[in-house]
């Protein structure tokens, strides 16, 4: 009769191809927001991930094509985190709430604004970057805008699709400007400073005031 199995011998487990193609992405991610694109090297990028340079090619044919999803995947994961945070209840809380998670962590820390750096230098010469920035730019502008109209239109004021299209440009620039300045320079502001100024500033320019309120 053949000994036991060694049931705490360790089992060999095949990682699902998303979870491989995800762990590819981090390791990307992590070489750009330390040392810039130029250092995600498929080389580097294998060694980083512990895996070997064959198989970063079974799941991306380039390594622009894992560039590419690299970007696409921490601009919508910011995104994600910010719509996250907003919860239910009033429109107007969840325009404040939104506003609010947009300007501290985890969607505002230096390592992201070190990978928005690392990668807007393709962004104007790789028409794959370019398309990516456009259609998450679009992802974030577009939530934002929904839920100005909600809130809008919760206090009375309902605006037209053209002026609720330019408030949303507006508000998505100001909380750009904020968000990289909080991202670059964390110690400079007060830890409800940028939050409070940006609520201040887009309930100014849409004509409600906003604060925050607990998710319900």
């Amino acid at each position: 009769m053949g000994a036991p199995l060694n049931q705490s011998s360790p089992k060999f487990r095949r990682e699902p191809a998303e979870a491989r193609k995800l762990a590819l992405i981090q390791a990307t991610l992590d070489l750009v927001a330390r040392d810039g694109v130029s250092a995600a090297t498929v080389r580097a990028i294998a060694l980083k991930a512990k895996v070997t340079q064959g198989l970063i090619r079974h799941y991306f044919s380039t390594k622009e094509e894992l560039i590419s999803a690299a970007y696409e995947y921490h601009m919508t994961e910011m995104t994600d985190q910010v719509t996250a945070a907003v919860g239910t209840g009033p429109a107007t809380d969840q325009l404040s709430r939104f506003i609010d998670a947009a300007l501290r962590p985890p969607a505002a820390n230096p390592r992201a604004v070190a990978l928005w750096a690392g990668f807007f230098s393709k962004v104007q010469n790789d028409p794959e970057m370019k398309a990516i920035h456009a259609r998450t730019y679009t992802y974030f502008r577009d939530n934002l805008e929904r839920l100005i109209s909600v809130a809008l239109e919760e206090n009375d004021r309902p605006s037209s699709p053209d002026r609720l299209h330019r408030l949303a440009i507006a508000a998505n620039a100001l909380i750009d400007g904020l968000w990289l300045e909080g991202s670059a320079l964390p110690e400079a502001f007060e830890a409800e400073e940028l939050p409070q100024i940006g609520r201040d500033a887009i309930g100014a320019m849409i004509g409600i005031s906003l604060s925050v309120k607990a998710t319900t």
